[in-house]
């Protein structure tokens, strides 16, 4: 079996790298195995229904290989912790 990265269980930080991972149905699929640094970090309240914490949290994005800043926000469950020692 696959092994499927995770969400990391508390919120992404300005700053931090963050790798997306969507299914290739999703219409923003080709975003998908890109590397980018969070830039802001928005909250809404998801979270409050569906009781999961991190579902309230979104982010703006920038694409570290182009410099260029994402033009849609992406929800903490598309996105996984990038380690950038590998």
């Amino acid at each position: 079996m696959e092994d499927i990265p995770q969400p990391a269980s508390e919120p992404y930080s300005v700053g931090e790298k963050v790798q997306i991972y969507i299914e290739s149905a999703d219409p923003d699929s080709k975003y998908n195995n890109m590397i980018c640094e969070v830039l802001e970090v928005f909250t809404d309240d998801l979270g409050t229904e569906t009781k999961r914490n991190t579902d309230s949290y979104s982010y703006i994005l920038l694409n570290i290989e182009s410099d260029e800043d994402l033009p849609i926000s992406f929800r903490h469950r598309d996105l996984v912790p990038f380690d950038d020692s590998q």
